[in-house]
């Protein structure tokens, strides 16, 4: 766990995305808590400024903003269909440079959010990153080992994303791809978190939880 040992209550959890998207009135948040436990375990401080790229419609940096120990959220989009009821703030850019100083944020997330960037980009957004962002890079995404698994989240994005307007197109990343992004922009792989189980019985044969990968990417 992290080292502020925070868990994640669902009843809370699914308190703070109701407010700003009704649905979750009815839906629980299971993967949605499961995904925040995740980064909790290899998180690291209380860092006063934290920038959530790829925020989609900002609930989840709003989560973030109340759940975990940190100061001040900002969350950025390609697209702005951002909550208007959030009260983190919020930006839209242009997918290539961030809107500020040169280490102007202390740490940032990045949630199933790289494998849908173009692969020729990825290493020019972490490189981005690298210069925005001082400390850690929190990425929750997928790990893939081919073609099936290929499909297996091609499913899986169409299911979470088209009903919140969110992108499907993806190209996603083995574990060697995501040691070298590391490796070619400036940072290690400095914790990886243990497995959750995002889906049990029928599902979690038809979609292994193993597709599912949280990191750390640390300044190198």
């Amino acid at each position: 766990m992290s080292e502020a040992h925070i868990t994640v209550d669902l009843q809370k959890l699914q308190s703070i995305l109701a407010g700003h998207l009704p649905v979750y009135a009815i839906k629980t948040p299971h993967y949605q808590a499961l995904m925040l436990e995740s980064l909790l375990e290899i998180w690291r401080g209380q860092p006063a400024r934290l920038l959530d790229i790829g925020g989609g419609t900002g609930v989840i940096a709003q989560a973030i903003s109340q759940l975990f120990p940190v100061g001040s959220v900002e969350a950025i989009d390609l697209v702005d269909r951002f909550c208007p009821t959030l009260t983190v703030t919020t930006r839209q850019y242009d997918g290539r440079s961030i809107p500020c100083a040169d280490g102007a944020f202390e740490a940032a997330t990045l949630n199933n959010v790289l494998h849908h960037v173009p692969p020729a980009e990825r290493g020019n957004l972490m490189r981005e990153i690298r210069r925005a962002v001082t400390g850690p890079v929190y990425i929750k995404d997928h790990l893939t080992t081919g073609i099936m698994d290929n499909l297996r989240l091609t499913v899986l994005d169409a299911w979470g994303n088209i009903a919140f307007g969110g992108m499907v197109e993806a190209k996603y990343l083995s574990s060697t791809e995501w040691n070298e992004l590391a490796a070619e922009t400036g940072y290690h792989i400095g914790a990886v978190a243990h497995p959750m189980d995002y889906r049990t019985g029928i599902a979690a044969l038809a979609f292994p939880n193993r597709l599912e990968t949280t990191m750390r990417f640390d300044p190198a």
